[in-house]
């Protein structure tokens, strides 16, 4: 039997989250697993991975073949260097939040506007005024 390491994907239409699984690999996506061995919600801001190293180092010694998205979820990790036998990669940097920028949007935000939204009513409105000004000047 093929063991994969993949991928079970859950949450609403727009809202993923996903539970890294140990599963037959003629299973279907969201099918029957083995063991679950991790979590991943890559929505939320920094992504969330979590992996049971051991329950992984142990799939992956007895030959259980991670898909694409695991096997990057496990190079993040380190659990596929450290199951290769290479040196562990740096620690995750965690984004910070853009504040420089939500400053400049404040900054910006703060002069005057410098134009108007004109429709084609307000024009219209406009130059009725301006020809109701001119008229009694005229005279």
């Amino acid at each position: 039997m093929a063991v994969k390491i993949k991928l079970k994907r859950l949450g609403k239409i727009r809202s993923p989250h996903y539970r890294i699984i140990i599963a037959d690999s003629r299973t279907r996506r969201d099918g029957r697993a083995i063991e679950e061995i991790g979590l991943y919600h890559p929505v939320q801001n920094p992504s969330r991975i979590e992996v049971d190293s051991e329950r992984a180092q142990y799939w992956l010694g007895v030959g259980a073949q991670p898909t694409e998205p695991v096997l990057a979820i496990l190079k993040v990790t380190g659990d596929w260097q450290k199951f290769k036998g290479l040196p562990a990669p740096e620690p995750m940097k965690v984004a910070e939040p853009k504040s420089e920028q939500g400053y400049a949007f404040e900054a910006a935000g703060s002069d005057e506007p410098k134009g108007e939204a004109i429709t084609q009513k307000a024009k219209k409105a406009d130059k009725k005024a301006d020809e109701a000004a001119a008229e009694p000047a005229e005279a």
